[in-house]
């Protein structure tokens, strides 16, 4: 599953007995799979300040979410034509120890492997200037995300009402890509050549009398230069003083001169014009082959390790594979943008999770800082409710009324404006890795 729950108890010996109790239950229950989830201490400030933070990190942690989503869905449009390798595009830098730091990993190795970035988020700044940093980023790749979308969609739909010239009937698409120079009598002070769509049934009845449908039509001047399902195209040279007479005659017969003026310069810039918008939409997303074929990027030459609770030499599911070479080679401009700010934006939203853990752990056991982080990635969804029970159980004792409340829903907090379902006895935030449902 690609669903995390962050939780957090006190970290007195009463409550890491707590949670081992839970991890040897949901272990042995095949319930999830639990690794420790590492936080710095911060400076804490004032309580006052903790209780705005709570709010402004609830707000950011949606924001980010969002943005990460809508980066995702970003990445699925531009590479319409591989929809198939997005998942390949959507990961994390670094977040390992040591060499493993520049490295490109799959979002859940991510996740399951996070270090605090101290080099980005300074743990000596104050949490409010921190959470500015973080909101600060998000916001600028936001105002950026907007801009290079919107100039895609631009691009895309200039793209689109080219091609829809392109298609239709013979009435109303272009003819820039039908007609060509040697089809027309150019350049003539006297004569001129029109465009008439003869309807199917009707191909003999225009071979008989198109001659005589005006004076001064050039005998043996027609000619069939497409046709679609319903008609066709046919051309006709005659004199110019005569047209409107022509065309009154045709439009009696059930023939149409569509109108049409061969511009050779104008139709080379239509044709130059649709050339250049779906060259520039592929080079928004185009990816070399070298790029492609070497598949999704983990760990090179390296076995990747969690430090499970309790069970300190599991490895993680998973995953040697080699560094993708040539990392960017024959990316586009907007697809490399989205990776590397959808990297950057997927960092700082763990960063936020990280932070309202620690917050909310401050202001619901107390100081001095203690507590435990632990990161829980349930096995299957049918097995959720029967952890959500385990938890329950095990941290009754940190707050009977929640614990109560869990099971009755009758029963009110006092001082919570929260749905009782969203408030549990310990510190919960979830996390959902499943970005392109």
């Amino acid at each position: 599953m690609s669903e995390f729950w962050l939780i957090s108890a006190p970290g007195d010996k009463e409550n890491l007995q707590a949670l081992e109790r839970m991890n040897t239950v949901t272990s042995k229950s095949n319930l999830s799979y639990n690794t420790k989830f590492a936080i710095p201490d911060f400076k804490v400030g004032t309580l006052d300040s903790l209780v705005g933070l709570s709010d402004e990190l609830g707000k950011l942690d949606t924001f980010a979410e969002s943005l990460i989503r809508r980066m995702a869905q970003s990445v699925v449009e531009v590479m319409e034509d591989s929809k198939g390798k997005v998942q390949e595009h959507l990961l994390a830098n670094g977040g390992l120890k040591g060499k493993m730091k520049c490295l490109k990993i799959d979002l859940t190795s991510f996740v399951t492997h996070f270090e605090w970035d101290m080099a980005k988020y300074p743990v000596k700044q104050p949490l409010v200037s921190v959470v500015d940093t973080i909101a600060k980023q998000l916001a600028q790749i936001e105002m950026d995300l907007k801009s290079r979308t919107a100039a895609y969609n631009t691009l895309k739909t200039n793209l689109e009402n080219l091609e829809k010239k392109s298609m239709g009937n013979l009435f109303t698409r272009t003819l820039s890509d039908i007609v060509s120079k040697e089809d027309f009598v150019l350049d003539s002070e006297y004569l001129v050549t029109l465009l008439v769509i003869v309807p199917k049934p009707n191909y003999s009845q225009w071979q008989k009398t198109y001659e005589s449908l005006s004076d001064m039509v050039v005998p043996r001047s027609t000619k069939l230069i497409t046709e679609d399902k319903e008609g066709g195209l046919f051309t006709v040279t005659l004199f110019r003083k005569v047209i409107e007479d022509f065309k009154t005659k045709a439009k009696e017969n059930k023939f149409t001169v569509r109108e049409f003026y061969y511009d050779e310069k104008e139709i080379e810039r239509e044709r130059e014009e649709m050339a250049r918008l779906l060259s520039d939409k592929k080079q928004q997303y185009q990816t070399s082959c070298v790029a492609l074929k070497k598949g999704s990027s983990t760990f090179p030459d390296h076995k990747v390790k969690v430090t499970p609770l309790g069970n300190p030499d599991r490895p993680a599911a998973g995953q040697t594979d080699r560094e993708r070479e040539s990392e960017g080679e024959g990316e586009g401009p907007l697809l490399r943008w989205l990776k590397v700010n959808f990297s950057e934006a997927f960092i700082a939203w763990i960063h936020i999770k990280a932070l309202r853990v620690f917050v909310e752990s401050v202001l619901r056991y107390g100081l001095p800082v203690n507590f435990q982080a632990v990161l829980l990635q349930p096995h299957k969804k049918s097995s959720t409710k029967r952890l959500r029970e385990v938890l329950n159980s095990v941290f009754r004792h940190l707050d009977e009324v929640a614990a109560t409340s869990i099971l009755d829903a009758s029963v009110e907090i006092p001082g919570l404006q929260l749905n009782n379902q969203d408030y549990f006895p310990y510190v919960y935030f979830h996390i959902d890795l499943s970005l392109l449902d």
